[in-house]
């Protein structure tokens, strides 16, 4: 059973950092790409980042490029997101996500998810406010 557990999330001020954690079980966690993605209460999901098996190829969205940075550890199966730089605008509930082969990864990453489904996790809040 594919389990996802997010956390990290809390309040932080605008300029600050926050650095988001999960923790992955049920599935060989070094043969899947993943990513994490961010919906807002009436907006749809958008990925925000995205990472190979091997970690050595990233994606990022516009709207987080250069302020996040996301890395993994495949002997710990565990995924971050570092946060820096936050704006209010990047207040949401974050969800890890796995996005199956390498060789999908992009393709995947550039396409809105429509719905979660048992390969993300629940979510972890992050509201960024001073």
């Amino acid at each position: 059973q594919v389990q996802l557990v997010e956390s990290g999330g809390g309040l932080a001020q605008p300029g600050g950092s926050l650095r988001l954690s999960c923790a992955a079980s049920g599935f060989t966690f070094r043969d899947y790409a993943m990513s994490w993605a961010r919906q807002v209460p009436g907006k749809g999901l958008e990925r925000v980042s995205a990472i190979s098996t091997d970690g050595s190829v990233t994606l990022y969205s516009d709207s987080v490029k250069g302020r996040f940075i996301i890395s993994r550890d495949n002997n710990q199966n565990t995924l971050y997101l570092q946060m820096d730089s936050l704006k209010p605008e990047d207040t949401a509930l974050y969800y890890c996500a796995v996005i199956g082969p390498d060789g999908s990864m992009r393709q995947q990453f550039n396409t809105p998810p429509r719905a979660r489904n048992n390969w993300w996790g629940q979510g972890t809040q992050v509201t960024v406010s001073s």
